[in-house]
């Protein structure tokens, strides 16, 4: 076999195959190179996905004749001043995106500079270039592209549906205007303008978010702004219960510059490990920035992978940074859970809505919740501990929502009735109303009703009450009357004993008691009464589950989640009046109580205006 060179038409081409993949790497390409030269308006035009043609046109410095010859030329580029390949402060500085486009398919580069008569125009065809005309165009480059990827057209059997290449490269267009807000930018196909966004002051960037993530991500998001050893990490994240299947809500830039890295979003799934189902994942828009020298952006061609100097160091601090921000967030749940409630419970419109003739009267309290001073407002914004809380959860047969009406409705008027509540008296979550099912708490707000599902609320209260005790080493045990002995296969027995001194920590204390078995002398105070050979064995069974697979620490708090689950009130008990309000005022206070340990809600909030529609009194 005999060695050759290959012709450097051949050579291009196989070097675009790894910058080009789809018309969306075309896009992204020329969209970056429009951003470097300091435009402030970008279109993109589509034919066919930009499988038949694509155009970019921008406003920004524009090339002269011989800057255009020399841009299609491989490794020409004016982005890299000096040899320094850790200094890269540019989209571009490969010089492989035009000549790339340029290789593979018919491109027409129009440009014009600010102190130029005319403009200038220049045909490339399949690598081969064409010699610049004269034409007409105002400041600016636009660039025409058409039959890309006709010269390999085994590359076109790889393409996707039309609609599918053109969402890509919505995708691309989307991802590049969140980084650069002051920018407008436009998206048209042969059937419509499908992005039309506005510049928006730099100081203003959530508009831009808005546009692209939309007002119900802006709704049910957490700033968040840190600065770490010349390290600044801003943006949004998304509260827990506003999660996606899939990670395309996420949008990851370094040095403003869209990027895909493993290190990101696992430090974004540590910082939610707590928060969310294994297989939901939150939305979320951050921006990092770090010095040029720190960072590797010449991973790859495509510049969409980056490798960090100190990758452990960025990690923690996303992982520190969200966690915070998520914390101040505190009880809250995300506002879409009312429509997605409302969805599952409003009928197909068959009747026009009726109006009312006055304004919704306010919340008539029955004779039945009157007699019970605990929903008065002045005792229901009580502050419990959260030891008050936990001993006011016991079995109260005295309260129950079960109980019969008044044979005759009582007049607003009557002598013995309340009047309603202002506005002003009522805490963020609400004074409990009822119990439904022996299982939910409904509250009534200032201008709503809230829904609580009282063991997943309080099954947060529990882990993050014993994660609290664990940290501070404080865990207070409850010693049993008489030890009790559970008998365990040997393999649990042992693994339970290897972290004996991690579960001391929690107030769990128990000793080797022969071959299969462990004595438990106490179990967590804050569990209250609970069945110590259960609690033990579940915890084994979460040793043994997890095994390896997890650090210790993480582990450790696996164990806290079943301790939690068996010391939280269960679906099925009656709680009385003070027993709901303590734990409506303890999830006010505790973070991260608007979701349970497994990533479910732990409240639905409805307002007024949301339950006028359910019984059609507001369109």
């Amino acid at each position: 076999m005999t060695l050759r060179l290959l012709p450097p038409t051949l050579v291009n081409r196989i070097a675009a195959g790894e910058v080009l993949e789809r018309p969306a790497s075309a896009v992204k390409e020329l969209v970056e190179n429009a951003l470097d030269a300091g435009a402030t308006k970008i279109d993109v035009v589509l034919n066919d996905g930009g499988k038949a043609a694509l155009t970019v046109i921008d406003n920004g410095q524009g090339m002269t004749p011989d800057d255009m010859t020399l841009a299609v030329e491989r490794f020409a580029t004016s982005k890299l001043p000096t040899d320094d390949l850790f200094d890269i402060r540019y989209f571009g500085f490969r010089g492989e995106a035009l000549p790339s486009i340029a290789s593979v398919a018919r491109v027409t580069i129009t440009s014009r500079t600010a102190d130029a008569d005319s403009a200038w125009s220049l045909f490339v065809e399949g690598g081969e270039k064409h010699a610049p005309e004269p034409a007409s165009a105002p400041k600016g480059t636009r660039v025409d592209v058409r039959d890309l990827f006709y010269a390999v057209p085994a590359r076109l059997k790889f393409l996707k549906s039309t609609p599918t290449e053109t969402g890509y490269i919505q995708e691309i267009i989307e991802k590049l205007a969140l980084a650069n807000p002051t920018v407008a930018f436009t998206l048209t196909d042969e059937k419509k303008k499908r992005l039309d966004l506005k510049p928006v002051d730099k100081s203003d960037e959530i508009k831009r978010v808005a546009q692209i993530a939309g007002d119900d991500f802006i709704e049910n998001s957490v700033p968040l702004n840190a600065v770490r050893d010349g390290v600044t990490l801003r943006g949004f994240v998304g509260l827990p219960t506003l999660n996606k299947a899939t990670t395309a809500s996420q949008y990851f830039f370094v040095n403003n510059r869209p990027v895909r890295d493993k290190v990101l979003p696992g430090a974004i799934k540590a910082a939610y490990h707590e928060l969310l189902a294994a297989d939901r994942f939150p939305a979320l828009v951050l921006f990092l920035d770090v010095p040029p020298e720190d960072v590797d952006v010449n991973v790859h061609p495509t510049k969409a992978e980056v490798r960090f100097r100190n990758a452990q160091a960025v990690r923690g601090m996303i992982i520190s940074a969200v966690r915070q921000a998520l914390m101040s967030s505190k009880f809250r749940t995300s506002t879409t859970l009312a429509a997605q409630a409302l969805d599952v419970s409003l009928p197909e419109p068959s009747f026009m809505p009726i109006r009312p003739a006055v304004p919704s009267p306010a919340f008539h309290q029955t004779p039945a919740f009157r007699q019970s001073p605990s929903f008065r407002p002045s005792e229901g914004t009580k502050n419990y501990s959260f030891n008050e809380t936990r001993s006011l959860f016991r079995a109260n047969e005295a309260f129950s929502i079960s109980a019969p009406l008044p044979a005759e409705p009582v007049a607003n008027s009557s002598d013995d009735a309340e009047p309603a509540p202002d506005a002003d008296a009522f805490p963020p979550l609400g004074l409990a109303r009822a119990q439904l099912h022996k299982t939910y708490i409904v509250s009534q707000t200032a201008d709503g009703i809230v829904i609580v599902d009282q063991h997943a609320a309080h099954e947060r209260l529990t882990y993050e009450k014993i994660k609290q005790n664990m940290e501070s080493n404080d865990a207070a045990a409850q010693y049993l009357l008489l030890p009790e002995i559970v008998d365990l296969p040997s393999e649990k027995r042992d693994a339970v004993i290897e972290r004996k001194a991690e579960l001391e920590k929690t107030g769990m204390l128990f000793e080797p008691f022969g071959d299969g078995a462990v004595l438990v002398r106490a179990t967590p105070a804050v569990l209250g009464e609970t069945n110590a050979k259960t609690l033990m064995n579940d915890i084994a069974d979460t040793i043994m589950e997890f095994g390896d697979s997890l650090a210790l620490k993480e582990q450790i708090k696996k164990i806290a989640a079943t301790m939690a689950c068996h010391g939280s009130v269960r679906a099925g008990r009656i709680l009385d009046a003070n027993e709901m309000n303590a734990l409506l005022r303890q999830m006010e206070s505790v973070p991260y109580s608007g979701q349970c340990i497994h990533g479910r809600p732990t409240y639905i909030e409805l307002k007024l205006k949301d339950i006028e529609k359910l019984f059609g009194r507001r369109e």
